[in-house]
This record gives C-alpha cells, sequence and structure tokens, in this order.
C-alpha cells in the first residue's frame, strides 16, 4: 500500500494520494500532454489541473500535482528499464495510464517528425525515443535568466495564451459531448416513457372491452336467467291450479259415491 498512495515526491508535506486522486490526475494529464509537449513554461498547465482536480472534489495544489506526476514517471521508467518489469509492473497499478499517455507522446513525436520532412536524418529518429519521457520533469527552466527571458516573453505569452485557450477548448469539447451524451439519453429515456405510455394506454382499452364484453353477457345472462324464473314459476302455478281442481272434482265423486251408497242402503 505504500507503493500505491505515496506522497508524490513531497515528503510528509503532502497527504496521501488515493488511488482515485491518481487516476483523475493522469487522466487531466494526459488531456494536457499535447500541451505540456509545446510550451517550457507549464505553470498555467498545473493551475488548470489543479483546478479540474477542485472541480472533482481533490484538493490538490500545482505543486502537488507537479510533484505526483514526476513521481510517477519516476516510477515508470524503473518500470521500463529493471530486469524483473513483470513484477514491479505489479507493484505500480497505473503502469498501463502512463504507457497509455507515452505510447500516445511517442507517436505524436513520430509523426510530427515524418511530416517534418522525410529526408530526416537517423539520429533525429533515434531522439524520439529518449523525447518520449522529455515533459515538464524538466520544468527547473522556469527559473532562467530574466534577460535570457526576456527576448523570449512575447512569445512565450502568445504560447500561454495558445495553451489557455486549447485547455478552455478541450473542456468546452469535452462538455458538448457531455451534454450531448446527456441529451441522447434524455431522448432515449422520453422514446422509452411513451412506448411504454402507449402499451399501457394499449392495455387499458383491450381491459375496458373485455370488461364491457363481460357486463353484456352478464346482462344476457341474467335476463335469460330472469325468462326462465318466469317460465318456472307460471309452469308451478298451473301445476297448482290443476292439482287444486283434482282434488276438487275428487271430493265431488266421493260425495256422489256416498250419496249413492246411502240411497241404496235405504233401499234395501
Amino acid at each position: 500500500m505504500s507503493s500505491i498512495n505515496d506522497t508524490g515526491g513531497g515528503g510528509d508535506r503532502f497527504p496521501q494520494w488515493s488511488i482515485h486522486e491518481t487516476r483523475d490526475l493522469l487522466m487531466f494529464r494526459a488531456d494536457l500532454d499535447p500541451n505540456f509537449m509545446e510550451t517550457k513554461r507549464k505553470k498555467l498547465l498545473w493551475e488548470l489541473i489543479s483546478t479540474r482536480m477542485k472541480d472533482k472534489g481533490h484538493n490538490r495544489n500545482p505543486l502537488q500535482c507537479k510533484c505526483k506526476w514526476k513521481n510517477l514517471v519516476t516510477r515508470y521508467k524503473g518500470c521500463e528499464t529493471t530486469d524483473e518489469a513483470e513484477v514491479v509492473r505489479q507493484q505500480f497499478p497505473f503502469y498501463n495510464e502512463m504507457q497509455t499517455i507515452f505510447s500516445a507522446r511517442m507517436q505524436r513525436t513520430m509523426w510530427l517528425e515524418a511530416g517534418g520532412g522525410g529526408g530526416a536524418s537517423s539520429s533525429k529518429k533515434k531522439g524520439v525515443v529518449h523525447h518520449q519521457f522529455s515533459s515538464d520533469e524538466d520544468d527547473d527552466l522556469e527559473n532562467e535568466d530574466i534577460s535570457i527571458q526576456g527576448e523570449k516573453k512575447g512569445r512565450g505569452a502568445k504560447r500561454k495564451r495558445k495553451t489557455v485557450m486549447k485547455g478552455r477548448t478541450a473542456s468546452s469539447c469535452g462538455g458538448e459531448l457531455g451534454n450531448s451524451i446527456v441529451n441522447g439519453v434524455r431522448e432515449m429515456m422520453e422514446d422509452f416513457m411513451k412506448h411504454e405510455m402507449e402499451i399501457e394506454i394499449q392495455w387499458l382499452k383491450c381491459n375496458e372491452e373485455r370488461e364491457e364484453k363481460r357486463r353484456v353477457k352478464e346482462m344476457e345472462w341474467r335476463q335469460t336467467m330472469e325468462v326462465l324464473q318466469n317460465e318456472r314459476m307460471m309452469i308451478e302455478t298451473r301445476w297448482r291450479e290443476n292439482e287444486e281442481e283434482r282434488k276438487i272434482r275428487e271430493e265431488i265423486r266421493s260425495e256422489k259415491r256416498d250419496a249413492l251408497i246411502t240411497a241404496l242402503l235405504n233401499k234395501l
């Protein structure tokens, strides 16, 4: 853990760096690496990186970011030159990020060398490898003699403005890309919600149609049952009337029979 959360070259003066902080630093440093290679005065660039770190919630000043970067470069060089590279790379969790930065730097340098003139000398081509590691590790050039820097003051100011404008352009491009992604996701969510609403409306319509059919069938069944109930009551009424008439006829027949028997007995 000491190899991961090192202080970045500042001893006990600086708080330890977390893995998340270091990865954010490498991301910002990779975005501005072309600007670092174009200018020797990198103070504004490190201030820009410090500002981006603070936007991410990391309270790191430009000096801390610079020292941490130098420490990471030293560790990466050790991984590249040691015989036990694989073992060291396993202990250095940021090897892949550093390799990506320096590989992109070498590709840009080779492209510039190829575009600057096809007849470049072999010694100039060999200098590409050395140029891969040349960056703000030599920032002490900022403290050169004032008289020498006075001659280049105008060009240095222009380069600073260009560097800041490039950084702002990169930030604005990143913001526009983020906004476009957010807008795309929002449109997808809106389309998805509209689709879901249409499906729900269709389901409600189908459910209402089924409920209406059920009510119609239920009404028909109730009417049919009422008709059957009325018919049953009519049949039962008729049966009772017929049963009463039969009883009356039976009583009359019994009375007549009794009268005949009585008359016959009287004659006898």
